[in-house]
């Protein structure tokens, strides 16, 4: 056990260069060939091999005649230090990734809005380049309750703000809310005036980690109050609900035209402008370089490529 401790504390105060000049002196069996080797001069490989002498306890290279020769402690060295070198050198080589056969896992955290608009595309796009990947969708928690630990499990957010700490945050698209109500609803294009609006019965959106719709906030700070009969959990089952009744649902503008036809919704200009959204990318800055970052390519083309087919519309 004393043993043990003592090479566990030599280990503790060991510098990586020494490993390298060890293996340039084992494997030239000579300090001046294994100081070019790796670029030192020669006072200084024989200074890096008497403090490998001390660490290790044996002399390493000994002198027979006019040649130095390895001791047999050196000799069982070479191949063991060889390995372990070319396994710390692999450590700050990026790992390849071929997407072609990858069947890696990637966990991504986006409302019900983000997986309708960009799911299908992605998965388009990724059954091309990446057949074997598998892609988790997680549902979206607001930053009170994003956890660090929760955080190391996720390789990207969809969602709107700023304030996933450790991640990096890139434009993906931008929208507006409007007013979704089935057709043949008894206000109809009525609800483009104040006093309709403020009459109509809403379906509200509180996503997890929120306290309330963020359009309640937006319409409290200007001194209005909606008339809320439902609460739910997400976009989709407001916009299924307000197809089925006389709820008006305020979401995305891009949500009602992808569901419109499916459910026979209609969209309606608010009284008011809510302004524009801006919905982001986030992904870890631990992961900037990771080779699997093309799924974070593609997913920044399906974004440009909405706001192209946005210009082309308006």
């Amino acid at each position: 056990m004393r043993m043990i401790y003592i090479h566990l504390m030599n280990l503790n105060s060991l510098d990586l260069n020494l490993l390298v000049a060890l293996d340039a002196l084992l494997r030239e069996a000579n300090v001046s060939r294994a100081a070019m080797r790796i670029g030192l001069s020669q006072p200084a490989a024989s200074h890096a091999l008497q403090r490998l002498r001390d660490l290790i306890g044996d002399p390493l290279l000994v002198r027979n005649g006019a040649r130095m020769e390895l001791t047999p402690r050196a000799q069982a060295l070479r191949g063991p230090l060889a390995q372990a070198l070319d396994q710390v050198r692999g450590l700050f080589i990026p790992d390849d990734f071929d997407a072609g056969s990858s069947e890696r896992h990637f966990r991504l955290m986006m409302p019900d809005l983000a997986v309708e608009l960009l799911m299908p595309p992605l998965m388009e796009k990724i059954t091309q380049a990446a057949p074997n990947i598998r892609i988790d969708v997680v549902p979206w928690r607001g930053p009170a309750i994003f956890t660090a630990e929760f955080a190391r499990t996720i390789d990207m957010v969809i969602s709107i703000g700023n304030a996933f700490k450790g991640f990096h945050r890139q434009l993906l698209y931008t929208d507006s809310d409007a007013l979704a109500v089935r057709r043949n609803h008894p206000a109809g294009a009525k609800l483009k005036r104040r006093e309709a609006f403020l009459n109509a019965r809403h379906v509200a959106v509180v996503i997890r980690g929120q306290n309330e719709d963020l359009i309640d906030g937006w319409l409290r700070a200007k001194g209005i109050e909606r008339r809320i009969a439902l609460v739910v959990p997400g976009y989709i089952e407001a916009l299924h609900v307000a197809a089925r009744t006389d709820l008006v649902a305020f979401v995305p503008r891009r949500l009602i035209a992808a569901l419109s036809k499916q459910l026979s919704l209609i969209s309606v200009t608010p009284p008011l402008d809510p302004g524009i959204d801006e919905q982001f990318m986030f992904y870890p800055t631990r992961a900037k370089m990771d080779p699997g970052s093309r799924l974070r390519t593609i997913m920044i083309e399906i974004g440009r490529k909405m706001e192209r087919d946005k210009r082309k519309a308006a």
